[in-house]
């Protein structure tokens, strides 16, 4: 089981411990509503299954001082990464920090050269996160938000390794 630290948080394999963590932050509209994938409403059974799945280069976000759940990052499809926190935990830098962590093991552990990810018109400050990762805006579509149940405006940002590291050593 690989497991991925920064100086705060811990990034680890979902257990079964975790679905009611999961249920309960995943279940605030506010959260659900910025991920392309989360359904709302989002029960136990959605959290069950999403534990149950085992997909490789899933983690759940814990703070380290007190292993208190935080949310969950990702890659998907190969190189589409993503990310979400409960709302306590907005704008305090803990996206920024496992984003970055689950990025740089993309180049290093993984070998990718590029990744990417999206967000949504109205939640800038995920743009601005990959933003202060290197990534660079690759265009705009209108994807599938399954919280809102209608296409949103989506933009998607490319990081490739070199502007990751150029960023890093900045």
């Amino acid at each position: 089981m690989c497991i991925l630290e920064t100086n705060r948080l811990i990034l680890r394999a979902p257990l079964p411990s975790d679905i009611i963590s999961i249920t309960a932050w995943l279940g605030d509209y506010d959260v659900a509503r910025m991920t392309a994938r989360a359904p709302h409403p989002y029960s136990e059974d959605d959290a069950e299954a999403f534990v149950a799945s085992g997909e490789a280069n899933r983690f759940v976000i814990v703070r380290k001082e007190d292993r208190l759940f935080m949310g969950v990052a990702g890659l998907q499809g190969g190189d589409e990464f993503g990310y979400w926190l409960g709302k306590p935990f907005w704008g305090l830098g803990y996206a920024t920090e496992a984003a970055h962590r689950l990025v740089a093991y993309a180049f290093e552990a993984l070998g990718l050269e590029t990744v990417h990810a999206g967000w949504f018109y109205d939640n800038p400050a995920s743009g601005h996160v990959l933003a202060k990762l290197g990534g660079r805006h690759n265009g705009s579509y209108m994807r599938n938000c399954r919280a809102r149940g209608m296409d949103v405006l989506c933009h998607d940002m490319l990081l490739t390794r070199a502007d990751f590291l150029r960023k890093q050593a900045a």
